[in-house]
């Protein structure tokens, strides 16, 4: 009996060129789900501002004064998942509580990372934007 003196199996340079393609998919892919991901917190962080902006009128219509994110999520005015301030990437602040006036601030916990631009919104229910930590009442509006 003869015995078959080839081999069965893949070669060094078949499993480096399966390695590259792998790693050039890899480089090609991660950067765009990067920029997805921040796109995706921006966008959720927008539609927060947004809730909160709704909730604080609630609130004021029934209790006759502004009130802060506790307040707000043990009325049950808005979802709990702001309870800790911090939601999608983004730390959201009220910076200021009245019987008159509200203003609330939401930030990247990450610059680059989880989100480039800070949001803002207050009684007007103007939400605004600017890149980086902090968006103002004088900040460009989001339409």
């Amino acid at each position: 009996m003869k015995k078959n003196s080839g081999s069965s199996g893949f070669t060094l340079i078949e499993l480096l060129l399966v390695i590259t393609v792998i790693t050039i998919i890899a480089v090609v892919s991660i950067p765009s789900f990067l920029a997805a991901k921040k796109a995706s917190n921006e966008a959720a962080a927008i539609s927060a501002m947004r809730a909160l902006s709704s909730a604080q009128s609630q609130y004021r219509t029934r209790y006759g004064s502004y009130a802060s994110i506790p307040d707000l999520t043990a009325t049950g005015t808005i979802d709990t998942s702001f309870s800790d301030g911090a939601r999608n990437g983004y730390s959201f602040n009220v910076l200021s509580s009245s019987q008159d006036a509200w203003s609330v601030g939401a930030s990247p916990l990450e610059i680059g990372v989880t989100g480039d631009r800070s949001f803002f919104v207050d009684e007007s229910g103007v939400l605004r934007f600017a890149p980086g930590m902090s968006a103002t009442s004088s900040d460009m509006a989001i339409d």
